[in-house]
């Protein structure tokens, strides 16, 4: 009788290939399956061996390659036909990934499994917009939510969120997920006492080449996001810290900029 296999739930980062840390490049590696999805570059993809099984399981609000539960019962059947089984994730597994419902039916099964952590979408996001998540008089904290919910596989549930916490000047938000309740959300911010000169971000397919950054004050963001036509993966940032970034961002900046960029905001010694 063969042996079980095991599986590692593996964060891939948030889309540049060199944040991709070597624990998770190693269990690559090593799979004999891999079941990814949406939000892992092709980069990553690439790195999957060849001949080794892999199997597609996006998500997106319209489109879902499998349902979780159909992913919950890939993974244990490969596990037991004997497989190392990748489970490969953009960002962190445990951060709105559902990796801890996974690994609560891996479990269940009695079958061996490993967390490898990677950096998340908002820490990524945020160092390559050139936005600290804290800094010193500027944001004590920082909170992640998720903008979108659902009660199941098919159904939306409204957003229903703790709005009086969330509105605390001195906290800086990362939302997840949030470009379809963009709107929803800077208004219930506001309306509980965020300013509405608070400035904010929008960050399309963060860390990669095709990163775009959009900042803008609350009251304006989701006007200025749907004028740009904006479209998902989309992190939103909400605080004082988003102020930094027209100093800090040193991602976008082309060659010809840098010496001014240094000459801007770099003592000279």
């Amino acid at each position: 009788m063969k042996a079980t296999g095991r599986v590692s739930l593996v964060g891939a980062g948030p889309g540049d290939p060199e944040l991709l840390t070597l624990k998770a490049l190693r269990a690559i590696e090593s799979a004999g399956a891999v079941v990814y999805d949406r939000l892992v570059a092709d980069e990553i993809v690439r790195l999957i061996p060849a001949g080794v099984p892999r199997f597609y399981a996006g998500k997106s609000c319209k489109h879902k390659a499998m349902t979780q539960d159909e992913i919950n019962d890939l993974l244990v059947k490969l596990a037991k036909l004997g497989h190392h089984v990748v489970r490969l994730k953009g960002g962190d597994s445990l951060l709105f990934g559902r990796g801890g419902e996974e690994a609560l039916e891996l479990v269940k099964h009695h079958i061996p499994f490993e967390i490898v952590p990677g950096i998340t979408s908002a820490q990524g996001c945020a160092s390559y917009a050139g936005i600290p998540l804290t800094h010193r008089g500027l944001a004590t904290g920082v909170r992640y939510i998720t903008g979108h919910r659902t009660a199941d596989e098919n159904a939306e549930i409204p957003l229903e969120l703790n709005w009086d916490s969330l509105a605390d000047p001195d906290t800086t938000l990362v939302v997840y997920m949030g470009l379809a309740n963009l709107g929803v959300i800077t208004q219930k911010l506001m309306e509980h006492g965020l300013p509405a000169s608070t400035p904010a971000a929008a960050i399309q397919q963060g860390t990669t080449h095709e990163q775009r950054v959009l900042v803008a004050s609350l009251d304006t963001l989701a006007v200025k996001v749907r004028e740009a036509v904006f479209e998902a993966p989309t992190l939103l940032i909400i605080g004082k810290v988003v102020s930094l970034a027209a100093q800090l961002d040193w991602y976008m900046l082309q060659p010809a900029d840098v010496d001014d960029f240094f000459s801007k905001n770099v003592m000279q010694l």
